[in-house]
């Protein structure tokens, strides 16, 4: 059984990119490939290495997942567990043993942000609904809060409109301080045509799924 601990974030050397790739995935598949969790080797470097839900994507090799794996082991923020029956060592995370005050919600919300970097609450709705469905933004700003007023120390940041930035965005502190985001340059289009709101998110948001849902069983596959 997995042993609480009550930890401060401020005094937590920060972890690297290649861990927050690894502790990220981990805690991605606990929720969307729950029967193929824990997760060996392989199914992680996939899941580390695939070309959806992930900014930016990378091509991580073994050495480097083990190596971010021993790191996390040492520190406790993920196990190597033996499970009955199987020829291989698989891995699990220990996040609510870092943070006990964390909740699903909130959990999914930092995965989140681990995965794909700064957002906004606009994006983050979009892209958690594989792991928590939140009723609305408002939903979404609350946990966000929770996560900002955490008892022992932030584990997000907010970053007000201003600078060009139109709305608020949010990151994880879990890497240490993060610098404020450029702004995105957006060109409007030379057109009159009346175009249906948000039809880009959509289709977006539907290659993202059917892309997901292929990395799935890939991962499901090589498990």
């Amino acid at each position: 059984m997995d042993e609480p601990e009550s930890t401060t974030p401020s005094s937590i050397p920060p972890l690297s990119f290649e861990e927050l790739r690894v502790l990220g995935c981990l805690i991605e598949k606990e929720y969307t490939t729950p029967d193929y969790y824990p997760l060996t080797l392989n199914a992680l470097a996939t899941a580390c290495n695939q070309s959806t839900n992930r900014d930016p994507v990378v091509s991580f090799d073994d050495s480097t997942i083990i190596n971010a794996l021993e790191r996390l082991k040492a520190r406790n923020f993920v196990f190597q567990v033996t499970m009955a029956g199987a020829r291989v060592q698989k891995y699990k995370h220990n996040i609510v043993g870092k943070f006990p005050r964390l909740e699903k919600p909130q959990i999914a919300l930092l995965c989140t942000l681990m995965l794909r970097g700064p957002q906004t609450v606009g994006e983050l709705r979009q892209r958690t609904e594989r792991l928590q469905v939140f009723p609305d933004l408002q939903a979404i700003e609350e946990q966000l809060t929770q996560l900002i007023e955490y008892p022992e120390g932030p584990l997000v940041v907010c970053f007000p409109p201003g600078g060009g930035r139109r709305v608020a965005s949010f990151a994880h502190l879990l890497g240490g301080d993060v610098a404020t985001p450029e702004p995105v340059q957006i060109v409007a289009p030379a057109t009159t045509e009346w175009i249906e709101p948000g039809w880009k998110e959509s289709i977006e948001s539907q290659i993202a799924a059917l892309r997901q849902e292929l990395a799935d069983l890939k991962v499901q596959l090589g498990a």
